[in-house]
């Protein structure tokens, strides 16, 4: 991952024709590069390409049509020289899009999806993004029930860390996720967000994947209505900023710049403050 004197902002490039905010906006690869493009316009420091939906309920795809989606994609960004994240949870997928030119390997099972990724990702030596994740996303919400969610969350991420690294992954390329939203409810959400300090006690980068999600949705919701995902984006912010104040290395959002500003004003308020 960069080096960077701030929190990093990981922009979004969905290939999917159902992920929950920007389903089938950029299954075109030109389209998508030139998203990606102007994401990297806006400042992000990584862009991480997804070509599965990991929404709550999504079904699988098979992977030749995820390699097929997210292959072209990376090996046309990969010349520009910025940093490519593959967001999945095989090690099939992983392999190919690291050699077609991504750096960092996002997965939202942290392993548990597919065995061969530890070999894979302990292999390629590359970061290794490890999110929270107790079931599928087409049955993660009957397995949202805690009696104390930060403290199982961070100890069921220090399991995860800990298989990882007795299998041979490097522990100091890893970067935790909680998985906002993953087998979680909003005050699940709210809860971890509100103590980062206890999972970055975990000594390893953490990395805030918030954006548009329906945690933010419920809070914003008036008597019109919830706002769709595309009016969260302020929310999104904000909530990055203070990720950014708690500590965070990583905010990973599909609207940069406003995330990329907050996370400024975290860092220069850090820096002016006692």
């Amino acid at each position: 991952m960069p080096v960077r004197d701030r929190c990093l902002v990981m922009g979004i490039l969905n290939v999917t024709p159902d992920s929950f905010s920007d389903g089938g906006s950029y299954l075109d690869t030109a389209r998508a590069v030139e998203h990606a493009l102007a994401l990297i316009d806006q400042g992000a420091d990584v862009i991480d390409v997804g070509g599965e939906s990991t929404r709550p309920g999504a079904h699988r795809v098979p992977p030749d049509e995820e390699l097929r989606r997210v292959l072209p994609v990376i090996r046309d960004l990969a010349p520009t020289g910025v940093t490519i994240s593959i967001d999945t949870t095989r090690a099939e997928v992983a392999d190919a899009a690291l050699a077609a030119g991504a750096h960092v390997v996002n997965d939202t099972s942290g392993g548990l999806a597919d065995p061969g990724m530890v070999r894979c990702v302990a292999g390629a030596g590359v970061p290794y993004v490890v999110m929270h994740w107790r079931a599928p996303s087409i049955e993660m919400a009957r397995h949202a029930n805690y009696d104390d969610v930060v403290a199982e969350v961070a100890g069921e991420l220090r399991q995860r860390l800990d298989a990882l690294v007795a299998a041979g992954v490097d522990p100091e390329r890893v970067v935790l996720d909680p998985g906002l939203g993953f087998a979680k409810r909003p005050p699940h959400d709210w809860q971890l967000l509100a103590h980062l300090d206890e999972l970055r006690a975990l000594g390893r980068p953490v990395l805030v994947g918030a954006s548009r999600k329906s945690f933010l949705g419920a809070l914003l919701t008036t008597p019109a209505g919830t706002p769709p995902p595309r009016e969260r984006d302020a929310a999104t912010a904000a909530v990055s900023a203070l990720a950014a104040a708690a500590g965070a290395y990583c905010v990973r959002v599909h609207e940069v710049r406003s995330s990329l500003d907050a996370v400024r004003v975290a860092e220069e308020w850090a820096r002016s403050s006692p």
